[in-house]
């Protein structure tokens, strides 16, 4: 049986929770899988792996990665919401990371920016400078059980209103629009990446010559941008 002849959502967990791995392509989760479950591999076989038997497989493939990293893997395979483990929210105050944005990641698994900003799990928010980056809050996206809510799209904007910027895998043009109607900056992905991998790009874009607009998120007086400008135009 060969990756192509498994479900559709199934093949797409499976990618996913290989990028959550160190060093682990799709073909080589697979592989693993087949040692835990055999063939075929079912929605159900999968659902019953539990972390002993995945690091057992292949004769110990995945023996040397950590338990956390594993069953975060686990659970993005498995698609179950009650299995998810959540990263630990460091705390903040308010100035304690100079010259800092908030950010906000539209995600489904707490690993990767993968959400679709109206339909995404959670939104992953991160106070970052150029030297430090801490993941201060997640936020759910799901509307308290008796509350009325007219948009979807302006309740989500609305969770994330004192962000400056939010990632997404995709975002549709009226959303976008009320998006930056609460002046947050849409950022649509051109493909997935981790939430680490974001942090770490925004952060050497602000360690460097960020753009006017991200400048003055910074807190950096106009005189201090004017200089960014000239940097951009050589």
């Amino acid at each position: 049986m060969s990756q192509n002849a498994l479900s559709r959502e199934l093949a797409l967990r499976i990618a996913l929770a290989a990028r959550a791995l160190p060093d682990t392509d799709a073909k080589r989760l697979v592989t693993v899988l087949a040692g835990c479950v055999g063939m075929p591999m079912t929605e159900s076989k999968i659902a019953a792996i539990d972390l002993v038997t995945l690091k057992a497989a292949q004769q110990g493939e995945f023996a040397n990665v950590a338990d956390d990293v594993l069953l975060q893997a686990l659970s993005i395979l498995k698609n179950t919401a009650s299995d998810k483990i959540l990263p630990a929210v460091q705390a903040y105050q308010e100035g304690d990371l100079p010259n800092s944005v908030r950010i906000a990641c539209a995600s489904d698994d707490a690993i990767h920016v993968n959400g679709h900003f109206g339909g995404c799990t959670w939104f992953m928010v991160y106070q970052v400078n150029g030297e430090e980056a801490r993941l201060i809050d997640i936020r759910s996206t799901d509307i308290p059980e008796g509350l009325v809510v007219d948009d979807k799209n302006v309740y989500r904007a609305e969770q994330i209103q004192d962000c400056k910027v939010v990632y997404v895998a995709s975002v549709g043009g009226p959303a976008a629009a009320k998006i930056v109607k609460l002046g947050i900056h849409p950022m649509k992905l051109e493909e997935v990446e981790s939430l680490a991998d974001i942090v770490s790009q925004l952060q050497q874009v602000m360690a460097g010559s960020p753009p006017p607009w991200l400048a003055k998120a910074m807190g950096i007086e106009a005189s201090e941008r004017f200089k960014f400008d000239r940097k951009a135009v050589g």
